[in-house]
C-alpha cells in the first residue's frame, strides 16, 4: 500500500508540473524576419516577422508577450488583427496576441506582414534582443529568451533602395570592380613612408641598421619622449635600449632628442643618417612625440630584432591643432582594452583629442562613488517592470543583465588607467556627460536612489541629487524614441548632480596627473516638448518671466552649467545645438548663432551638414560669429554610418554611407567644393547652395579643427568598434594633420577629381601595402575592415581587385570559400561556362574579407 500511495504522489504531481508547462519553452520559437521592400504606400516599408513552434506544446493566445527592439516604429493601422504591437520606450517594443491569434501547434509557424515608418536598408537595421514574458495567470512571471533570430538576406530593388528615387548605387562586387579599375598597385618607394603626411620629406639613397646597440640620448625636457621611443623598441628588439641625457655628440647607433626652440607646438624634425645615426628636433615634449611616431613609422611593419630603416629628412608640422575622435560607450559599452588600443593607435597617427561619451540614455560608464547608484543601476540594462534595479533592453542587449555590451562601466581605477596611457601618448581625454537630454541614464539612476533612501524616511537626502520633476506631466519623444530622457533645469537638484559629478571627474584627472582642460556637455537634441508642463519651471518662469522666451529655459540651464565650468577654469564643449538659438519667424523656426554664449568660452562641434537638409552651413556660421568650432562633419566624419549602400555593411545612413575614401577627401575649409548630391544620390540644388555662408578670413581661423565619431548603437564588441574606426581613422589623420591637398584647393571640378584620385591612389596604396600590415602588428592586431574584392567575368576570364593596392587576394574556381592557402590573384584568369570564382582579400594575420561571388555565363 504504501509503494502504490507514493507512486500516486508522483503521478498526480507529474500531472500538476505537466499542466504548469503547457506552453512551449522560449527557446521553442525560432524567429524569422525579412524585408519585403520599401516605399509601399509612400514612405512606409514592409517587413515581415515569422515565429515557428519547435516545441511540443501549442503557443496559446493568450499569458505571453514578446519584446524586442528595433529601430523604426510601426504603422498602427496596418498592424494584423491577430496581434498587438506597442512602443515601451526607447527603441523597445512588445508585441501580443489577440483573440484572433489562433494557437501556433508544435512544428507550425505563424507570419505577419508589419509596416514601419520610412524604410530599412542594412541586415543590422533587423529588430533584436526577442525574449518572452510568459504569465502563469497567477501574476507570477518568466523571463525567457527565444531560440535563433534568422534574418533573410536583401536582394530585390525595394530592398536595395530607400525609394523610388533613390539612385545611390547598391555596392556589388562588379561595382566594386568598377570604381576601383582606375587604381593601380605603385611601387613601394613611390609611397609616401609617414601617415599623416609629413609637411616635407626626402629619402636617401641608403639605410641605416636599428639593433640593440642603438642608445637613446634625450634632453632632460624631452625624457617622456624618450622612454616612449625606449618601450616600443624594447617590444621589437627584445632588450631594452640604453637611455641618456643629451650629449649632441653625434653617432651612428645614437637617436638624439634635441631641444629646438624655433620649433613650435606638435612642429618637429627628423633625421636618418646611415652616418650621423638618428636626429629628432623639437620645441616641446610633444613635438618631439610626433618625431618618435614618425621614427616608428619607418619600421617594417614585421620588424624584429633588427631591421633597416630608409635615410630620410622629415620637417613637420600639423594642419589643425584640434585632431580629434570621438568614442560613445553609453550605447554599447567598449572594454577598456578597446579604448585603450583606439588610444594607442590614435597617438600613432598624430590624433591628440580623445572625445569619452561616457554617459547616454542606454548607460552610464564611469563610476562616481558619492552616487553608486549610477552604476549599480545605470550601467546595467535588462527587464525590469519598474527600472530599480536596471534599465530596459536596448538594442537588442536582451532581457538578461551583465551578458553583454548593454551592460558595464569602468572603475575610477578603470578610468585612471586610461587618463595616464593616455596622457603618455599626449591625447588629451575630453570627457562628455551628456545634459539634458540623453540623460535617461542618470534620470533613472537617480530614482532609485530617491526611492531608495525615501523607503528609510530619508526625504530631503532622497531629493538631493534628483533629475527630474515628478510633477511633471509634459509629451515629449526624442529622436531616438525615448519619452522620458531630459532633465529639469529648473530645480536645484539638477545642479547639485552636476557639480557632484564634474567635481568626483576633475579630482580623478588629478589623481591620473592628465590634463583636463575641457568638459563636453553634450547638450544635443533636446525634444521639442519638454518642460512645458513641468511645475518646477512654471515656477521658475514666475520668478524670472524672460525665460518664457522661446529657448529662454534652455539658455537658463547652458548658463548654469557653464558657470559650474567655467569656476574649474574649463572651457565648455558641447554639440552645435549648444551654440545655436531658436529664432520664430511667422509660423517657422530656424536656427541662428546665439549671441549670449560667443564669449563664454564654448565650444561647439558641428555635426549636422546632411546634403539636402538646409543646415549645412551651421558650423562656417557659428565660426564666422565668433564660436571656436570643431568640424564634426557627418557626412565625412561619422565612423558609426556604414562604409557603403551594403546590406551587409553594419550601420546606420541617416546621413549617407562613409567610406575611407569619403573621409580622406574631406575639405574642412570648403566643405562645398566637392559637394555634389544629396542623401538619396540626386543632384543637389547648386544654385541654393550657392546661397549657404561660406567662412571669413576670421572665421577660419576660428576652426579648431576636425574631429570624428563612433556611435555605438551598432557596436556591440570592441572588434565591431575597431571595424568601423579603421581604416576611416587613417583617413582622419591625414586630413587633421597633413597640409591642405592642391586638389582641394583647385576650383575646376575635372581637374580637382583628376588631382584627387591620383592623390587616393597614392593613399590607397599606403594603406594596402604599408598601414594595413602596421595596424596587423599594433597592439597585438587591429580588427580593421578589409574590403572585399571587386569581381567581373568578361571574355571568359576573371578579373579582380582591390580598395587598397598591395592587398593580397584570394580566390577558387570549385565553388569552396577561398582561405589565405588559396591561390593568389595575380593576372586574369581564364574560366569555363559554369564556373564559380569566390574571392577574398586577407591580412598578414589570416584574416579575410567578405567574399566576393560571380559565375561564368
Amino acid at each position: 500500500m504504501r509503494r502504490l500511495h507514493i507512486s500516486s504522489l508522483l503521478l498526480v504531481f507529474a500531472l500538476v508540473v505537466s499542466c504548469s508547462q503547457q506552453r512551449p519553452n522560449g527557446k521553442d520559437i525560432s524567429i524569422t524576419w525579412g524585408l519585403v521592400g520599401n516605399y509601399y504606400d509612400g514612405d512606409l516599408f514592409l517587413s515581415q516577422l515569422q515565429l515557428k513552434n519547435n516545441g511540443t506544446s501549442s503557443l496559446e493566445n493568450k499569458n505571453w508577450s514578446l519584446y524586442f527592439n528595433f529601430c523604426r516604429k510601426y504603422n498602427q493601422d496596418k498592424l494584423p488583427k491577430e496581434i498587438t504591437i506597442e512602443h515601451v520606450n526607447g527603441d523597445l517594443f512588445v508585441l501580443k496576441p489577440t483573440k484572433d491569434f489562433k494557437a501556433l501547434a508544435p512544428g507550425d509557424s505563424v507570419k505577419f506582414d508589419l509596416y514601419g515608418g520610412y524604410w530599412t536598408l542594412n541586415e543590422s537595421d533587423a529588430p533584436a534582443g526577442f525574449f518572452f514574458v510568459f504569465d502563469n495567470g497567477k501574476g507570477e512571471t518568466t523571463i525567457e529568451e527565444t531560440g535563433a533570430l534568422t534574418v533573410l538576406p536583401f536582394v530585390t530593388e525595394k530592398q536595395l533602395n530607400r525609394a523610388a528615387t533613390d539612385k545611390v548605387v547598391c555596392e556589388n562586387e562588379t561595382v566594386r570592380f568598377d570604381r576601383d579599375s582606375s587604381l593601380s598597385v605603385l611601387p613601394l618607394a613611390a609611397v609616401c613612408p609617414i601617415t599623416p603626411t609629413p609637411l616635407s620629406y626626402s629619402i636617401g639613397k641608403d639605410s641605416l641598421l636599428i639593433d640593440p646597440s642603438f642608445v637613446i640620448a634625450a634632453d632632460k625636457d624631452f625624457a617622456a619622449s624618450a622612454a616612449f621611443l625606449q618601450m616600443q623598441w624594447e617590444k621589437l628588439l627584445t632588450a631594452k635600449p640604453v637611455t641618456k641625457e643629451l650629449d649632441k655628440k653625434e653617432s651612428d647607433k645614437q637617436v638624439q632628442l634635441i631641444k629646438d626652440a624655433n620649433l613650435k607646438g606638435d612642429a618637429y624634425e627628423l633625421l636618418v643618417s646611415k652616418t650621423k645615426g638618428i636626429a629628432i628636433k623639437a620645441g616641446t615634449n610633444t613635438g618631439a612625440f610626433y618625431g618618435v611616431q614618425s621614427l616608428l613609422a619607418l619600421n617594417p611593419a614585421n620588424a624584429s630584432k633588427s631591421w633597416k630603416i630608409v635615410e630620410i629628412t622629415v620637417k613637420d608640422k600639423p594642419r589643425f591643432a584640434f585632431r580629434g575622435l570621438s568614442v560613445d560607450v553609453g550605447r554599447n559599452f567598449q572594454p577598456k582594452e578597446t579604448i585603450l588600443k583606439i588610444i594607442d593607435a590614435m597617438a600613432f597617427y598624430k590624433l591628440n583629442k580623445f572625445q569619452f561619451h561616457l554617459t547616454d540614455d542606454e548607460g552610464w560608464r564611469i563610476e562616481i562613488k558619492e552616487l553608486p547608484e549610477l552604476t549599480q543601476v545605470g550601467s546595467r540594462r535588462g527587464f525590469s517592470a519598474d527600472e530599480k534595479n536596471m534599465l530596459l533592453p536596448s538594442f537588442g542587449s536582451g532581457a538578461f543583465p551583465d551578458k553583454n555590451s548593454g551592460s558595464g562601466y569602468y572603475t575610477q581605477a578603470d578610468f585612471i588607467e586610461i587618463l595616464k596611457f593616455a596622457t603618455e601618448r599626449n591625447v588629451e581625454v575630453i570627457p562628455e556627460i551628456d545634459f539634458p537630454g540623453h540623460s535617461r541614464a542618470a534620470i533613472k539612476s537617480m530614482l532609485a536612489r530617491y526611492a531608495r533612501l525615501k523607503g528609510e524616511g530619508k526625504t530631503a537626502e532622497a531629493e538631493q541629487y534628483l533629475l527630474n520633476d515628478l510633477q511633471d506631466s509634459s509629451k515629449y519623444e526624442s529622436v531616438q524614441m525615448w519619452t522620458d530622457n531630459v532633465i529639469c533645469p529648473c530645480q536645484e537638484s539638477s545642479y547639485n548632480f552636476i557639480k557632484t559629478v564634474f567635481n568626483s571627474i576633475q579630482a580623478l584627472y588629478k589623481e591620473a596627473g592628465a590634463p583636463l582642460t575641457t568638459i563636453h556637455t553634450g547638450g544635443d537634441e533636446v525634444p521639442h516638448g519638454v518642460w512645458e508642463k513641468s511645475p518646477k519651471c512654471a515656477e521658475l518662469i514666475a520668478k524670472q518671466p524672460e525665460l518664457a522666451q522661446l529657448g529662454g529655459i534652455s539658455n537658463y540651464f547652458l548658463t548654469r552649467i557653464s558657470d559650474i565650468i567655467n569656476e574649474k577654469g574649463l572651457i565648455t564643449a558641447g554639440w552645435e545645438e549648444i551654440a545655436l538659438a531658436k529664432v520664430k519667424e511667422g509660423d517657422v523656426v530656424h536656427h541662428i548663432p546665439n549671441p549670449a554664449f560667443i564669449n563664454k568660452n564654448f565650444r561647439p562641434n558641428v555635426w549636422n551638414n546632411v546634403w539636402g537638409w538646409g543646415q549645412e552651413d551651421f558650423a562656417y556660421q557659428l565660426a564666422n560669429a565668433g564660436y571656436k568650432t570643431v568640424l564634426s562633419n557627418v557626412t565625412n566624419l561619422y565612423f558609426d554610418l556604414a562604409y557603403s549602400k551594403d546590406p551587409k555593411e553594419p550601420g546606420y545612413y541617416w546621413g549617407g554611407f562613409t567610406s575611407t575614401k569619403k573621409a580622406y577627401e574631406f575639405i574642412p575649409l570648403n566643405i562645398y567644393q566637392n559637394a555634389s548630391v544629396d542623401l538619396l544620390g540626386n543632384p543637389l540644388d547648386m544654385k541654393n547652395l550657392a546661397t549657404k555662408v561660406r567662412l571669413t578670413p576670421q572665421g577660419k581661423e576660428n576652426i579648431l579643427g576636425i574631429q570624428g565619431q563612433l556611435w555605438t548603437e551598432n557596436t556591440k564588441s570592441g572588434a565591431m568598434a575597431e571595424y568601423l574606426l579603421f581604416p576611416r581613422v587613417l583617413a582622419l589623420s591625414e586630413r587633421a594633420w597633413a597640409q591642405d591637398p592642391t586638389w582641394a584647393q583647385t576650383s575646376d571640378a575635372a581637374l580637382r577629381n583628376q588631382l584627387l584620385n591620383t592623390s587616393w591612389n597614392e593613399f590607397a596604396n599606403r594603406l594596402g601595402q604599408r598601414e594595413l600590415p602596421r595596424l596587423d602588428a599594433l597592439d597585438k592586431g587591429i580588427g580593421y575592415r578589409l574590403p572585399p574584392p571587386g569581381l567581373v567575368i568578361s571574355n571568359e576570364s576573371a578579373y579582380l581587385n582591390a580598395e587598397f593596392p598591395g592587398l593580397a587576394i584570394h580566390y577558387t574556381t570549385d565553388g569552396s570559400d577561398p582561405t589565405e592557402q588559396s591561390p593568389v590573384y595575380s593576372t586574369p584568369f581564364p574560366l569555363k561556362k559554369g564556373t564559380v570564382v569566390k574571392a577574398v582579400t586577407t591580412n598578414t594575420l589570416g584574416r579575410a574579407s567578405r567574399i566576393s561571388t560571380a559565375i561564368a555565363q
